[in-house]
């Protein structure tokens, strides 16, 4: 331990936490990355589980994060979230810039294998040729496929505004791990609809590929201290469309890199038709705009160096 300028605790509820305080507290500074689990969002929405966390704060978890150096957030929205949750809240704040790493290669070969796998996106006239390769224009939600993250709000207000766009695509692409694809194909099924597609888990050059080939990127959680598939999708230059509940949709509507609403089926649909009918250039900007969010905000190569000089900046008592 001794030739480590500290350490840094990601998340909380776990053994691991109370190591920590026994073990480092006193000899190193440590930090804690709570990476959401602090939301009140979970209070509401698993109350019987917020139950056991309340008596397992008491017992520990707060007494970790009193500990700490600092307690690092990841937004404003987050840091000032995460004091409502319970009714001690007594820590050293500190909001940190968190991120994604961009893609290394070309997004030209990632557009071409992701559409190699996945032929019903490629446009079917070869002729066309634009910022987007050969793929047909389509709405990419990429992650885990939950109730939490609005898929089936995307679903109902992309069946509500198909009708304004015959070419545009919906296209899911995540882990199922509570069933709800099977539910969201039913509802294809009732609007009648053919063009929403279900992919599966995407990984390296496939998700890379997925999210260079789509049109805007969307996310319409109902809570989501950060996102790092947002920051993904910036990081290739697509703008965004997510929810308010998403924490950083201040920083990126101030960059004018996307587009946000309520976490609920109006604001879904309401972002998603602002997007249907802005004018082509107005969506360039609204690319080249995301680029520079994400390099000036989102860049993990960046953000870390930062993480580290807490630390090291920092004497040990």
């Amino acid at each position: 331990m001794e030739r480590f300028d500290g350490m840094v605790l990601h998340g909380l509820w776990q053994y691991l936490g109370v190591a920590v305080r026994l073990v480092v507290a006193g000899r190193k500074p440590y930090m804690v990355f709570p990476h959401g689990m602090l939301d009140p969002y979970f209070k509401s929405a698993y109350p019987g589980k917020h139950r056991k966390k309340a008596f397992y704060w008491i017992l520990q978890e707060y007494w970790v994060l009193r500990g700490a150096r600092f307690v690092l957030f990841t937004s404003e929205a987050e840091a000032s979230l995460a004091r409502k949750t319970f009714g001690w809240a007594r820590w050293n704040a500190r909001v940190i810039p968190y991120g994604a790493s961009p893609p290394e290669g070309d997004p030209g070969l990632f557009r071409e294998a992701f559409l190699a796998e996945h032929p019903e996106l490629r446009h079917e006239d070869l002729l066309v040729s634009d910022s987007f390769g050969l793929a047909k224009p389509f709405v990419l939600f990429l992650g885990r496929i939950h109730e939490k993250k609005g898929c089936d709000m995307l679903l109902e207000a992309f069946g509500g505004l198909a009708g304004r766009d015959p070419e545009l695509q919906l296209v899911f692409a995540g882990p199922d791990g509570d069933g709800l694809v099977e539910r969201l194909r039913g509802r294809v099924r009732e609007l009648g609809e053919d063009r929403v597609h279900f992919l599966g888990m995407l990984e390296g050059q496939q998700k890379w590929g997925a999210l260079s080939a789509c049109e805007v990127f969307a996310l319409p959680s109902h809570q989501e201290n950060f996102g790092i598939a947002v920051a993904e999708a910036l990081a290739c230059g697509r703008p965004v469309l997510i929810s308010d509940k998403v924490n950083i949709w201040e920083e990126v509507l101030a960059d004018g890199a996307g587009l946000a609403g309520t976490d609920d089926e109006a604001g879904t649909e309401s972002t998603l038709l602002r997007w249907v009918t802005m004018e082509p250039e107005d969506r360039a900007a609204m690319s080249r705009n995301a680029l520079q969010c994400f390099a000036s905000r989102y860049d993990m190569r960046v953000n870390a160096r930062k993480i580290v000089s807490i630390l090291t900046d920092l004497p040990e008592h």
